[in-house]
Parts: structure tokens; sequence; C-alpha cells
């Protein structure tokens, strides 16, 4: 069997290159991918992709032996039909890993046609580090090589308005675009570039919140040789996702002009103001996602769908979801048991094999934006801690000690996190280990160890799991806790 590329899948036309993306990984390629290659379909956008690469390690040899393709299944349920879409994503123009070949990444910044700027490089990605500096090929984080690609640009055009850009980053952070233009712009300060520069910035390239949502479980080890049948080709790319897709862009009229998504079938909504959609997303699916990880790992399953069809598991997360972040967030509580229900449907998907593993990726962050703040909230209004997402925290802190009953557990995380866990565990004293990381506030933002009664929570929840597995444990502390 021929391994995918162009000429084996008898493609000869290339799309011009309208948009950089910054991030070759499972998610952007099933929802970025399609959604492009569908507005493509649809309109006369044509929209052609170059992706780069923004940390040292990656996929892009990869893609480019592909010549960018690969094949999307998408599996799901509508209207009580199963049913499965097969595509191949062909909009990908070429790979650059700016590490390798800068050159490549800075004649980016030259394409005449280029118009967008696309990102998702996790919660950790859109971050400020104050040792990049624009001579370096290329700084580390992803806001400073995108600064030093716009400056290029900027010169190159020689200040032209009319090449600004239009950047729509969707990492999962809130008011991702409004932090992203705001650590560009304290770079031109670091960097001292000319005041010309921020004009050009401000008035000639927008950014847009975004909000998106669908559950991408990536390439599909556990059954790779019946995907395989269903293709002429060998396709070392292959991505899985559900059906269910929505996009939600802030914006107004000329973004709607831009990006004709109107004339698709695709759920994308470009509005005047996301924060509704995304609270309810990122608290309710994103939450119950982060929350369940290192809990369902621990006690030993492998899959979302595992960990919700488990009466112990599935009870947890559901109680987690329904009384607990339900209860604090202010909106109507039908809707929101209504998208709940959609979310677990979602999570019972017979077709979708979600591993745990691939959603265990910086955690700590995760459970930061996703699950802190629904526990906190829930403290303020109940003064009290609230069981399964305390339970779940203290899953998150056990998980991070990297072995679970002489088993490796799959921490994906930055070396500087795993390097302190690895610190934090030595003791193997309790009280130490959850002061240590509540109080960090380069974890949370704050000091944890000041709400009432976590800590105390949290000690007894690292004991009980330890000494009597999770369920056990998980049983143990709700009755001494929460008696």
């Amino acid at each position: 069997m021929p391994i995918l590329t162009r000429e084996t899948a008898n493609l000869k036309v290339k799309l011009p290159i309208k948009m950089v993306q910054f991030g070759e990984g499972n998610f952007l390629r099933a929802f970025i991918g399609y959604a492009f290659q569908e507005l493509n379909k649809a309109t006369d956008v044509k929209v052609g992709i170059a992706v780069v690469q923004p940390i040292e390690r990656g996929m892009i040899d990869l893609i480019n032996k592909q010549d960018g393709l690969y094949t999307l299944f998408m599996k799901g349920v509508k209207k009580g039909k199963e049913i499965q879409e097969i595509e191949l994503i062909k909009n990908i123009v070429k790979g650059i890993n700016p590490y390798s070949n800068f050159n490549d990444f800075i004649g980016l910044a030259k394409e005449e046609d280029l118009e967008f700027i696309i990102s998702n490089t996790t919660e950790a990605g859109i971050a400020y580090d104050e040792n990049d500096t624009l001579s370096m090929q290329p700084p580390n984080s992803f806001p400073a090589k995108l600064t030093v690609l716009l400056y290029e640009r900027y010169k190159y055009f020689k200040g032209d308005l009319a090449k600004g850009l239009t950047i729509i980053p969707c990492e999962l952070i809130n008011y991702n675009a409004k932090t992203l233009k705001e650590i560009i712009l304290q770079y031109t300060d670091d960097w001292k570039l000319e005041s010309a520069f921020n004009t050009w910035l401000l008035e000639s390239c927008s950014f847009h919140n975004t909000l998106v949502d669908r559950i991408v479980p990536g390439y599909p080890n556990h059954d790779m040789d019946q995907y395989h049948t269903q293709l002429p080709y060998k396709d070392h790319l292959i991505v899985t996702a559900e059906s269910f897709l929505l996009w939600v862009i802030e914006g107004g009229d000329a973004l709607k002009a831009k990006l004709p998504f109107d004339k698709t079938h695709l759920d994308v909504k470009i509005v005047d103001d996301l924060q509704p959609y995304r609270t309810r997303k990122v608290r309710i699916l994103n939450g119950a996602h982060t929350a369940m990880v290192p809990l369902s790992l621990l006690y030993g399953n492998t899959t979302v769908k595992q960990t919700i069809d488990h009466k112990f598991t599935g009870e947890v997360i559901h109680k987690a979801v329904f009384e607990e972040i339900i209860d604090t967030l202010e909106m109507d509580k039908t809707s929101l048991n209504n998208f709940a229900d959609e979310v677990f449907d979602r999570f019972r998907n017979p077709f979708i094999v979600h591993n745990l593993s691939s959603i265990a990726l910086n955690s700590i962050s995760k459970f930061k934006v996703r699950v802190l703040p629904s526990l906190l909230q829930y403290v303020k209004k109940n003064n009290k801690l609230p069981l399964n997402l305390t339970f779940a925290f203290a899953c998150l802190i056990r998980f991070y000690k990297g072995v679970w009953k002489g088993e490796t557990l799959p921490v994906q995380d930055s070396d500087a996190i795993i390097a302190d866990f690895s610190k934090i565990w030595v003791s193997n004293n309790y009280t130490e280990i959850a002061n240590t990381v509540l109080s960090s506030a380069d974890y949370w933002g704050e000091d944890l160890t000041k709400v009432e009664n976590l800590s105390a929570a949290i000690i007894l929840a690292l004991k009980e799991m330890d000494e009597n597995g999770i369920e056990k444990g998980y049983s143990n502390y709700a009755n001494q806790h929460y008696a």
C-alpha cells in the first residue's frame, strides 16, 4: 500500500498560503484543517495553510513526508443515527520547523497573500518569557515567535496597512487574543521596536478571542489496521474526531466578510461576546475532562467512555458536574443541565476512543483554568468544599508523583513542573506535600492554603487513596471530611 502523498493521491494544485498555523497537533488538524477545507469548498476564499512547529519536538517532518495530507475520520450520532464521515484534508501547503530552518519561518512574513494567524499551543502556550529576544532564532515562546514574524512582515512591506493580519488564537484560556496581543506589545517594548510598528500592529492587525469545541482523540493506535482497510493508501497522520464542532469567534462584519462560514454547514459563530459560550463549555466539558483524568487513570480506566460508563468513576464525575460545577454558573439551570446531558452523550460516543493519557498534557495549567474556578466559586457560594472536585484535586497531586502501584503514569508537562513534583514527593509526607503544592502561586495564581479546610481535605484524600485505593479511599475521605 503506497504512503499518502500528493503524487499517490493525484493532487497537483496547491493553494496559496493565506494562513500561518502555529501548532501541528491532532486538534488543529481535526478542527482548523477541516473547518477551512469546508470553507474552501463552499466559497472562493481558498485558504492554504503553512504549519509552524511551535516547540522543538514535533511532527513537521512527518507532515512534510506526506505533503501536508492526512485523513480525518469523524464519527458520532446525529438524531439517533450513527454516522461516519471520511475526509482527506489537503489544505496544508508546507510545514516548517523554525528550530531547524529559521529562514523558512521568517520567509512566511513575506507571503503576499497571507491573511490569517491561527494557533493552538495549549493553555501554557500564550505566555510571556522574559528571556526571549529579537535576535534568537527562534525565541522560546509562541508570542515571541509571532512578534518576530509580524515585525518582519511590517519591515518587508514597509508598514503597508493593507498587509496586516487577522490573528485568531484557539488556546483554551479566557481572552486568548487579548492576552496574546498584550504579550506581543510587551515584547515590542522590551525589544525597543519603533513606535511605527506598534501603530501598524494596532491599526492594521486584528485580534479575535475564540472558543473551540470538538473532542479529538487523535491517532487511533488501538485499531489502525481497521482504519487502513478503509483507505487506498498508508497514512501515518490519521486523526479521529467526533462529528460535533463548535467555533465561536468574537468579531464583527469585517471578519464575517473575510470568513464567510455562514455559507458552510458548520456551526461557526462570529459574535460580539463569546463569554457565555466559553464559561459554559470550559467549566462543564473541559472541567469534566480535566477532573476525570487523574482520578480515572489512578482507578484503572484508560478512556473517557470507560470513565463515564463505570459505576464509581462515572458517578463521581456526574456529581462533580451536575451538583458542583453547574451550581456555580450564573446561567439558566435548565439550559446548563441540557448542555451537560449533551456533553455526557458525547463522552459516551461509541465510535470515539478518547484515551485519558491523550488529554493529560499540562494538567496543572488545565486544572487552574478549567476546574479551580468552579471549586473556589462553590466554596464562596456554599461556605464549604465541593466533595468531588476536591477529591479530583487530590488525585491530580497524587498523579504528578508519576508512579502508581509500581506503574509509570502518563504525566506530560513542562520539565520544570515535573522536576518540582519529583522533589515535592520525596518526603512522602502528605501534609508537607499538600501545603507545598497548594501554596504555589506559580501554579494557581494564588496561595490555596488560605482556602478554609482545603489543605486538610487534600491531606486526608492523599492518605486514604494511598492506603486504600481510589474507590475505598474516596469513600473514607467523604465519610471523614464531609460527615
